[in-house]
């Protein structure tokens, strides 16, 4: 039985929550045709690779998996020892948000360290770069950062170039958990190499379920050298996929044109076009939190505010801070979905 679609309102708990793009749809219905070679042999996989060579330059290869936490574990495992160690910040999701994978599947140490907004900087990631030569100590030899973070925010070109050599200087890697990398580059104006390849960062989780995708991620090595045993790796991890012509047609209709750009444009907007609402409330109590960055909205509510709105959309509690609450855009929040919930929010 089809339900109608009322009883499945819109949410602001996670873009994970939003269907999957009509023009993903269509490509994951044009690529069921006939049989294909499986394992990435397909035309759409060999497609994949010259659009990652297009957007992150001439060296990159991409490797599609599943999800997100499959990518960041396959990535990260990939890149470094058994004995390596991987600095993030305690609010990464690596760190607070894959119940324990980096460490219980791929064997990495993670060295976290807090911060204000939830990035990284030389200065902090100095915190936990030590102890090389000592056996008693997890050797530091990857830094991790989220683009956007956990908060909303967003690493500029030059603040990612400043980490990579950083890390390089002291023979680490650096690795960017790119679930929603479009976010940040079309909040900064900028291509997806400039805040990654071009800023010197070495391999890339790269996101797909939360800009419209059904479920596709990808591992993107962006330096020769990078990933050791990959192809290996991702089998042992149980991210391979036999059908891989689905997943990449999902990454090519993403990533093949502008529609990672035009689905992170539309919820960037939307979250600004909400934070502003909410700045003009004149209810005590109500503020947003974080600079808006990206399609989320962090925001401090007064319980009894945060539960009249959730009466009618669905967005949960920040776990670290009480009081504090996350909405997320979508790439399908609409206008009027915005200022029901400023409507709100704000009296």
């Amino acid at each position: 039985m089809t339900e109608s679609l009322s009883a499945h309102p819109h949410a602001f708990a996670s873009d994970n929550w939003a269907g999957v793009h009509p023009e993903v749809m269509e490509a994951i219905a044009a690529a069921n045709v006939g049989h294909a070679v499986a394992y990435g042999g397909d035309p759409w996989t060999a497609e994949l690779q010259e659009h990652a060579r297009r957007l992150f330059g001439p060296d990159a290869e991409i490797f599609p998996v599943f999800n997100g936490s499959g990518a960041n574990v396959l990535a990260l495992q990939s890149a470094i020892p058994r004995w390596g160690a991987v600095i993030c910040a305690a609010t990464a999701h690596v760190n607070t948000d894959e119940t324990g994978a980096p460490e219980k599947t791929g064997g990495l140490k993670l060295l976290q360290v807090d911060t204000a907004d939830g990035k990284l900087t030389p200065e902090l990631v100095e915190r936990e770069a030590w102890g090389w030569g000592s056996q008693h100590r997890a050797q530091p030899l990857a830094v991790t950062i989220s683009q956007t973070t956990e908060l909303g925010t967003s690493y500029t070109p030059a603040e990612i170039r400043a980490l990579a050599d950083h890390a390089h200087e002291r023979g680490m890697l650096l690795h960017i958990d790119g679930s929603r990398i479009g976010a940040a580059a079309a909040h900064l104006g900028t291509s997806l190499a400039e805040i990654s390849s071009e800023a010197g960062a070495d391999l890339l989780s790269l996101g797909a379920t939360k800009s419209g995708g059904l479920g596709a991620e990808a591992v993107v090595l962006l330096r020769p050298g990078t990933g050791a045993g990959i192809e290996y790796l991702r089998k042992i991890n149980l991210q391979l996929s036999s059908k891989m012509r689905f997943a990449s047609a999902q990454l090519n209709a993403l990533y093949g044109g502008d529609l990672w750009l035009r689905s992170a444009t539309h919820s960037n907007a939307m979250a600004a076009r909400l934070a502003a609402g909410i700045e003009r409330s004149d209810v005590d109590g109500v503020r947003v939190a974080f600079p808006v960055q990206s399609n989320a909205v962090f925001v401090e509510l007064p319980e009894a505010v945060a539960q009249r709105a959730q009466q009618r959309f669905a967005f949960g509690a920040w776990p670290t801070q009480r009081g504090l609450y996350r909405l997320m855009c979508a790439w399908d929040t609409t206008t009027d979905e915005v200022d029901e919930l400023i409507g709100l929010l704000g009296s």
